[in-house]
């Protein structure tokens, strides 16, 4: 795409003086060319690159200018607020000084000119989305956003499209996945660069829906501004990422931000048993179809029954009443199911066909996944990282166990501290007994995180072992005929983050080692 054209997209809050009309979002005293490429990131920046200068949490874009134009770029995107002159002394054009101080230093290059912008954020999501042609417009995208259950969601929603032959892809918590490609997943929702880079690669692939997992952050950082949803899923709300957002009102506000941006044409989906729905229901245009087990919705589920390999209800789908037997445990994936259910029914597929597609579903990795084992005890790994997953995981448990509920967790350093506490409470509240341990510890001490989670335990019922395979080990030592063992926190995760390294450990492989060493 040529350059003029991008700037244009942007509509500068500097409009520059004394150039020609077709010129006048364009710096003068530079021909226009084909972009290169856009980036915030200043080490990748190559040649006619546009680079967008973000001030975040802990870098500075715009002390990194200097060594973007040194790479190649030559459009910089910035606020006009970090600027130390004026905007319009800043522009290179003929009217106007070759060089511009910057607070990071002077840019010593005839070959750069400089747009400023009210929102840097905003403005690199909507290069990005015009640089890859805007693929949002072409293929129906899928947001699922909420504390809990959107990895869950996005699989069962990839199954049902697929039962009714049609082509999904996923970018979500675990791995991007397309037309047989899996690709891991570094954020559940990546930057608007590649973001957009996806859905393009995506719809060239032949994809008809991007299932698309998103996080209060990317909300809140603007990274899926300038993405047309067809359709978002709201699941719940519970404490988690209060480190980032403060406090949970702020945490809301930017999920919420999903369903404001939704259009008339656009539908939504709501658990109308959690209070929040009621505020997004005010605050969307678009259309809405509502899911629930308490109150009243257009999807419900009735008469619910736990296994220790499934679950089995009556399935209000409009009209329609269905008697499913889903291979997933727990009232957590009721939810879930529902979401789906409420989902398709919405874009007109067949309750029948929901119905197949469900009771065929198989697993998703580390949300509830069972580890065989010899012993007659069961082992599960699952992702529960807050306090509202971890009762959930336990209580679905619990209704599947006559006998003891053991578990391993811990919580993440450099995370919401507020809610180590409330999941010590939570485990030993409800588990029969805790192994207290280390999850990704990062630059804090994992002494310090665990003496934050015994502040909540009302009960002398765990105890405290740091290394996580030792902690492991322990639970499983501790699995009697009938018991359960369940590993929270990490779920899919094969690594663990440490102050200086991050060093392989999957807690699946973990437990398996484990069970081969006790003769299990």
């Amino acid at each position: 795409m040529r350059i003029a054209e991008l700037i244009k997209i942007l509509r500068p809050k500097v409009k520059y003086r004394g150039l020609p009309p077709h010129q006048n979002l364009w710096c003068g005293g530079l021909p226009d060319f084909e972009a290169g490429g856009i980036s915030c990131n200043s080490k990748e920046v190559g040649e006619n690159f546009i680079f967008v200068a973000i001030k975040g949490n802990r870098q500075d874009g715009n002390k990194f200018i200097e060594e973007a134009v040194a790479r190649g770029a030559r459009v910089i995107v910035h606020s006009p607020r970090s600027l130390v002159h004026s905007p319009q002394s800043i522009v290179h054009s003929p009217q106007s000084p070759p060089l511009n101080h910057w607070r990071a230093g002077t840019v010593h290059s005839k070959k750069a000119c400089f747009v400023a912008v009210k929102d840097t954020r905003k403005a690199l999501a909507q290069l990005a989305a015009s640089f890859y042609g805007n693929p949002s417009a072409k293929i129906k995208v899928v947001g699922i956003t909420g504390t809990n259950g959107k990895t869950t969601i996005t699989y069962l929603l990839e199954a049902i499209l697929k039962q009714a032959g049609l082509q999904p892809a996923v970018i979500g918590t675990i791995n991007y996945r397309f037309a047989d490609k899996v690709t891991p997943s570094k954020n559940t929702t990546p930057g608007p660069v590649e973001l957009q880079g996806l859905l393009c690669a995506m719809l060239k692939a032949g994809a008809q829906y991007a299932l698309m997992e998103v996080s209060s952050h990317a909300l809140h950082q603007q990274r899926t501004e300038g993405i047309n949803f067809s359709s978002a899923i709201f699941t719940n709300l519970t404490q988690d990422h209060l480190d980032y957002h403060r406090t949970l009102e702020n945490y809301f506000k930017s999920k919420l931000g999903l369903f404001k941006g939704l259009g008339r044409g656009a539908f939504a989906v709501l658990n109308n048993d959690d209070p929040y729905s009621a505020k997004i229901r005010k605050a969307t245009q678009a259309r809405l179809v509502t899911y629930a087990i308490g109150n009243k919705a257009d999807v419900t589920a009735r008469d619910i029954k736990f296994t220790s390999s499934q679950t089995e209800f009556t399935l209000s789908l409009g009209a329609d009443k269905i008697k499913l037997k889903a291979p997933l445990i727990g009232e957590h994936n009721v939810y879930n199911i529902l979401a789906c259910a409420a989902w398709g029914l919405k874009e007109g597929l067949a309750p029948a066909l929901i119905k197949s597609a469900l009771e065929k579903f198989s697993s998703v990795p580390g949300r509830l996944e069972k580890i065989e084992a010899k012993g007659d005890f069961c082992v599960f790994v699952d992702y529960a990282h807050t306090e509202d997953a971890l009762k959930n995981v336990i209580s679905a448990l619990k209704k599947i166990s006559g006998r003891k509920i053991i578990v391993v967790f811990g919580c993440g350093g450099e995370r919401d501290k507020g809610k180590r506490p409330k999941m010590g409470r939570a485990a030993c509240g409800l588990a029969d007994y805790a192994v207290i341990t280390s999850d990704n510890p990062r630059s804090e001490d994992p002494l310090s995180i665990i003496a934050d989670i015994k502040k909540g335990i009302k009960k002398n019922n765990y105890c405290v072992i740091p290394q996580r395979k030792e902690a492991i080990e322990k639970a499983i030592s501790l699995a009697q005929a009938g018991d359960i063992v369940l590993v929270a926190g990490k779920g899919h995760e094969n690594y663990q983050i440490l102050k200086d390294r991050q060093i392989p450990f999957d807690d699946r492989e973990a437990v398996r080692e484990c069970l081969r060493s006790l003769n299990y």
